[in-house]
């Protein structure tokens, strides 16, 4: 099999930090011309006004905002009778393939149908659907392909883009998904196996693969880390440093740390992420049901478990729309269906409502300026967010992202909220900084993959430049977090505080850029743990976690460990593993002062199998 890295240890391909940034696209004009199918719903009447929760239209009436509408120039939709589908996906693709930091957002949705002949390459801010409610109803005789060429072979920067819903039989019998973060593959039937690396077996560095059934033999070849839940497969070819599996029928037996597979029988709960479709009325939104000791898919035959909204209960935004407006829409009762492009906020949205849906399209990306928070969600049942990206402003926000206010206490056990392929991005784009990136306060919340990123590369990109000193932080109790990706940040990535919380799988990379020891210096400790639970947590459990660190400004740093756990009987961790990337930098321990130390400039991981 393939080595995890590829044959050249030059400084060039090392790893994503100390790679050139990639050409940034300019702002992509959205593709008017390549229209395929009008992409509307006829607005309903809207829901009844209510008082706004901000206060902005106390003493006065506005204007009630309609639901449903069209869903906008850059979400494409086809048919099997669309005239030149091909030609519309490769120049999608040419916009996108190096677009790293663009500002182009796409959205290409497939009616149910057969399509013949096609290869769908995503590029940056792209996702494919099928608009079925299973993913069979829409089956792509062809192939819907990531690869690196962009990038010589390097898939390690492959970020936001994603699959959802559609059935593939692909031209060769294997579909490539050579991924890094945030780019989920979701709902999807693969009739034939699964490439996760790139052309050549270069570096990739992902991913993440739910509900999906993947009849042939899945290969990540050089993946250093994977995340497959609630899924059938065919087989698993071989693991690298943290392949973990939950609910995964086919999924290799629990093997850590040779071969490095950690293999829960059942995901303890889930609730799948909401997505659009059509019938005979037109576009509604499907919201998956609730699952307690997932194993295999969720839709399989017949009808899936869930409910559905019509598109008229959502206000289809659009970019250039205010904050103002979007909390209107919510105050009205409205749903939000954030259509593909960039929105600037002036102020909070607030989901205040329970059962809110916030489902956004083809990365729809959320900018706080002035140093507010993009979102705040109150202590309330069933809120579902899914499916943007938050990028923090030039201003410090003290958060990005907040799921219930400070002190939140109420019991959501019956109807979580959940946060899924919500993403968070702290410079890259340009200068960007958050003391804290997402909180989560309420109780029950599922975390259904992640990824919160202090950009090491990219504009505005400097110690200080877009400081972000903590990533995730967890206050409620009972959270789950399945597919937890969080990186490079100041300080602590993850604090947990909450009681009782529960993490399957775990990706981290340490900041690079830190100047010297003493900038990480956390008192008498040597760095800041990458996931950290709090001192007076009794209960916590973890399956599947790692930590890497590529101190590549001044490699003599050394972390003390990647792990910091309070010695009380219900905390508990299962397979954890630290990595000195090349010896830049070091850890002493795995966990508190437990673990051996890396080995100099041995990429090799030291493991934990079980603490206590």
């Amino acid at each position: 099999m393939p080595h995890a890295q590829p044959p050249s240890d030059t400084p060039a391909v090392r790893r994503r930090a100390v790679l050139a940034a990639a050409a940034t696209a300019a702002a992509a004009p959205a593709l008017t011309a390549l229209a395929a199918a009008p992409a509307s719903a006829a607005p309903a009447s809207a829901a009844p006004l209510e008082a706004s929760s901000t206060g902005a239209s106390r003493g006065r009436r506005r204007c009630a905002l309609p639901g449903g509408g069209d869903l906008g120039p850059n979400v494409l939709v086809f048919d099997p009778s669309t005239p030149d589908i091909q030609a519309r996906l490769d120049e999608v693709f040419r916009r996108q393939e190096s677009a790293q930091f663009g500002t182009g957002r796409y959205a290409l949705l497939f009616k149910p149908g057969v399509y013949h002949g096609l290869n769908a390459q995503l590029g940056f801010y792209t996702s494919i659907a099928g608009l079925g409610l299973s993913p069979d109803d829409t089956t792509v005789n062809g192939d819907v392909t990531v690869d690196a060429g962009w990038f010589g072979g390097n898939a390690t920067q492959n970020f936001w883009r994603s699959a959802e819903n559609l059935a593939l039989v692909p031209a060769g019998g294997v579909n490539r998904w050579a991924v890094a973060q945030a780019a989920p593959f979701r709902r999807m039937h693969v009739h034939g196996g699964l490439n996760l690396a790139p052309s050549g077996f270069g570096w990739a560095s992902g991913g993440y693969i739910a509900d999906s059934r993947i009849e042939g033999e899945i290969g990540p070849y050089s993946q250093q880390q994977w995340y497959t839940r609630d899924s059938a497969i065919g087989s698993w070819l071989n693991g690298v440093w943290n392949m973990v599996f939950s609910g995964v029928e086919g999924a290799p037996a629990q093997s850590f740390p040779s071969p490095p597979y950690t293999t829960l029988e059942t995901t303890p709960v889930s609730r799948e992420k909401p997505f659009l479709y059509v019938d005979r009325g037109g576009y509604r939104v499907f919201l998956p049901a609730k699952r307690t000791g997932a194993r295999g898919v969720s839709w399989g035959r017949g009808a899936p478990r869930g409910s559905s909204l019509p598109l008229s209960r959502f206000y289809v935004a659009r970019p250039g729309v205010s904050a103002a407006t979007l909390n209107q829409a919510l105050d009205q009762g409205l749903h939000l269906l954030l259509t593909p492009g960039v929105y600037h906020l002036d102020q909070p949205i607030r989901v205040n409502r329970a059962d809110t849906v916030v489902l956004g399209l083809g990365y729809a990306t959320l900018i706080p300026d002035d140093g507010v928070t993009a979102m705040k969600v109150a202590d309330v049942d069933g809120v579902r967010l899914a499916g943007f990206l938050v990028d923090a402003g030039p201003v410090n926000s003290k958060t990005l992202l907040e799921v219930g206010p400070p002190g939140a206490r109420r019991d959501h056990r019956a109807n979580p909220t959940t946060v899924q392929d919500v993403f968070i991005r702290i410079g890259g784009a340009g200068a960007g900084k958050a003391t804290t990136s997402m909180v989560i306060n309420s109780r029950h919340t599922i975390v259904d993959h992640t990824w919160v990123w202090r950009a090491d590369h990219g504009e505005g990109v400097g110690w200080e430049t877009n400081r972000a000193d903590y990533g995730v932080v967890v206050n409620g109790d009972d959270v789950l977090a399945t597919g937890l990706f969080v990186e490079h940040f100041n300080k602590y990535d993850v604090q947990w505080h909450g009681q009782r919380g529960r993490t399957i799988f775990f990706q981290n990379e340490k900041a690079y850029d830190a100047p010297n020891q003493a900038a990480i210096q956390n008192g008498a400790l040597k760095g800041y743990a990458a996931y950290k639970v709090g001192d007076d947590v009794t209960a916590h459990e973890g399956w599947g976690l790692g930590s890497y660190c590529f101190y590549n400004v001044d490699p003599t740093i050394v972390q003390h460990h990647g792990f910091a756990a309070p010695q009380a009987p219900g905390v508990k961790f299962h397979d954890l593993l630290v990595v000195s990337l090349g010896g830049q930098g070091q850890y002493e321990h795995v966990i508190n002062d437990l673990g051996a130390p890396t080995s100099g400039t041995s990429t090799v991981p030291s493991t934990v199998v079980s603490y206590p």
